[in-house]
């Protein structure tokens, strides 16, 4: 069985495929800076979704960074304050879905 026919169709490709097609043209900012490592989590050992794999490799190779140096970003990003706050939720709620 090839390796394309193993594929799975990851449940949020679509609403992750708008957000990581703007990351080509956007600034690496504390929250884009999120975004990335936040996705790169996701779909790391995810068995589909290669496009997006790729095209996080393409981000990061972009704004010149290893994944190291991304995780230590956003790890003193997070420990600021919070990123994600669900709109219309009640107190910090973190959205990690």
């Amino acid at each position: 069985m090839a390796a394309s026919e193993k594929d799975q169709q990851h449940p949020l490709y679509q609403r992750d495929r708008t957000l990581i097609n703007t990351l080509p043209t956007a600034q690496p900012t504390d929250y884009h800076l999120a975004e990335l490592a936040r996705l790169r989590i996701r779909y790391h050992g995810f068995p589909g979704a290669r496009d997006i794999q790729a095209d996080l490799d393409k981000v990061m190779q972009m704004w010149n960074l290893t994944e190291a140096e991304l995780y230590q970003k956003t790890r003193a990003i997070h420990a600021k304050g919070v990123v994600y706050t669900t709109k219309g939720s009640k107190g910090d709620v973190e959205d990690w879905s």
